[in-house]
């Protein structure tokens, strides 16, 4: 969309430019009187003459003496003393001197000099940065209206909520106004009273938010940040509908999703497969592709893999929207990202609504992860149960040892499970559920990192605010550019986050009132438990403790 945006920005910029030089030989009648050409000091006398820019202080409907005389009261405060004096010069000696003034002006034979105080500017820069000025307000967000910021500083603030000192642009293109001053009560109940005015004086018509006030330069006196309360319009602030082509997109991912869950349940029988496939994936230099045909007989087998993994991947996405509807939030559909390895990503879900506080953003965003969490743990601890069992022998599948070094938590708890002659191996005889639960624990792991749109970014940035969330999210990503998290996926799951999910949430209306302590208390432990799941085994520990065949010198 930026891209777009910026090519027909620059096209029709190139096509005023280019426009301006080929009037030199058009005629034209209209005529400017000395003083407006005066107040008009960004283009020079060619544009005066064709009138191929609307220049500052000439209204386009001003083509009469009586016109002229009421532009010139509208713009005396904001053009030059030295032009205001021009204008009353001109004005005295206007009846005298109109019949020859206008000729002249006619056939371009009038010099009139430019102030002294100004330096005249060439014509074609002029008009290409008035049109681009034109053009970025245009293409730009609908701005608030200055009549209705008046109203509603009239109507909604005051000595009893809130004293306005200051106003500011607010919004990422400052599209909004940023009003800054003094709260004169408590700030939960200052915020909802001016939000029914808010609705009394112009309806549905904007959003107001109470955010930190920035660049503060002390706390508020009655504890906490100062605030400060943005308003911008309701169709600038809030996310757009859902489109068709995003539903066809977000179909399309999910079918791939289903072939890399299917693959990954066909993989994990990679002790059944025949040789030259087995090769054609573990082999670096293998280059000619096996024929297909030959896994068609293990896609039976890899299903109920595969039924697990798309399992918790939707799970975790119901338990977001069971969060949010309590809440009356709109969520987007799910966008999930296919991945060979662990079968999937996860999935992208916008808000499509405003949150109304810091609480909801942390509840819906931990509400995803923890009903993914909770299936996947209950699928790893009954695989790892069936594993031991024999009876349930015919089902299991050999993995590499080696697998179990991907995770500190869920190779020590393998461990403890299986014991030490099992995991002292090439390879363990595991239940298929050990691998869907393994997968979804490391993808929720994953989407719990602190950074960006990420569930965990979400969770810090409601609960510890978003200059915390900065702290974590560099963290993180040294951490992953390391590979001390996620071990061989860092790189994939890095580039994934840095192209998809970089981006901080948006603001909360109420985006300065704390949540409680026991959500930071909540968020801090599933941090604690994400770095755990994400750390591998180092090879002094797996030695010890009898992970895999580890060598160490």
């Amino acid at each position: 969309m930026g891209t777009l945006t910026s090519v027909a920005f620059a096209a029709a910029v190139n096509i005023r430019f280019r426009s301006f030089h080929h009037r030199d030989n058009i005629k034209t009648t209209t005529t400017l009187p000395k003083w407006q050409k005066r107040l008009c000091f960004s283009c020079t006398e060619d544009s005066h003459r064709f009138r191929a820019v609307k220049c500052l202080g000439n209204d386009e409907n001003s083509n009469s003496d009586n016109s002229v005389g009421e532009n010139a009261d509208t713009h005396k405060s904001s053009v030059l003393k030295t032009a205001s004096r021009d204008k009353e010069d001109d004005e005295t000696s206007n009846n005298s001197s109109s019949a020859s003034s206008s000729s002249s002006n006619e056939f371009g034979s009038d010099k009139t000099s430019m102030p002294s105080t100004i330096s005249p500017v060439d014509s074609s820069y002029s008009s290409f940065q008035i049109d681009s000025f034109k053009l970025m307000e245009l293409l730009g967000p609908e701005k608030v209206d200055p009549a209705d910021v008046k109203l509603i500083k009239d109507k909604l603030f005051g000595y009893s909520t809130f004293w306005v000192t200051k106003e500011e642009q607010f919004g990422d293109l400052g599209e909004g106004i940023l009003f800054l001053g003094n709260l004169r009560g408590k700030k939960e109940d200052v915020f909802a009273k001016l939000q029914r005015k808010l609705a009394e004086v112009s309806g549905d018509k904007y959003n107001l938010f109470m955010i930190e006030e920035p660049n503060s330069e002390g706390p508020d006196p009655r504890g906490g940040a100062r605030v400060s309360f943005g308003l911008l319009r309701k169709e600038v602030s809030e996310p757009g509908p859902t489109t068709l082509w995003q539903y066809v997109i977000a179909l399309i991912l999910f079918l791939l999703t289903i072939g890399s869950s299917v693959e990954l349940g066909i993989a994990s029988q990679i002790n059944r497969l025949p040789p030259e496939v087995v090769k054609y994936f573990t082999d670096p230099n293998a280059v000619e592709p096996p024929d297909m045909e030959l896994l068609y007989p293990f896609v039976d087998a890899a299903l109920p893999l595969a039924y697990g993994v798309l399992g918790i991947l939707l799970f975790h996405e119901l338990g977001h929207f069971l969060a949010a509807v309590p809440k009356k939030v709109k969520l987007s559909i799910p966008y999930f990202i296919p991945n060979i390895t662990l079968g999937s990503f996860g999935a992208i879900t916008q808000f499509k609504s405003i949150l109304p506080d810091r609480s909801t953003k942390v509840d819906i965003s931990l509400a995803g992860p923890f009903a993914g969490a909770a299936l996947s743990v209950s699928m790893f601890a009954v695989g790892l149960f069936l594993s031991t069992n024999p009876d349930a022998a015919s089902d299991l599948v050999q993995v590499p040892s080696m697998l179990f070094q991907g995770s500190l938590l869920l190779g020590l708890i393998s461990r403890a499970t299986l014991g030490y002659a099992a995991l002292h191996a090439a390879t363990v005889s595991i239940h298929p559920l050990v691998i869907a639960g393994w997968c979804g624990l490391t993808t929720t792991a994953f989407n719990m990192l602190p950074v960006g749109c990420l569930d965990g970014g979400r969770a810090v940035q409601g609960a510890f605010g978003k200059n915390a969330l900065v702290t974590f999210g560099l963290t993180t990503y040294v951490m992953l550019g390391l590979r001390v998290l996620g071990g061989p996926l860092a790189l994939p799951w890095g580039l994934y986050v840095l192209i998809c999910q970089r981006t901080p949430e948006k603001p909360c209306l109420n985006d300065v009132t704390e949540v409680g302590t026991w959500r930071k208390a909540l968020v801090g432990t599933a941090i604690i438990l994400v770095v755990l799941t994400l750390l591998p085994v180092w090879d002094e520990l797996a030695e010890e403790v009898g992970i895999g065949l580890v060598t160490t010198f």
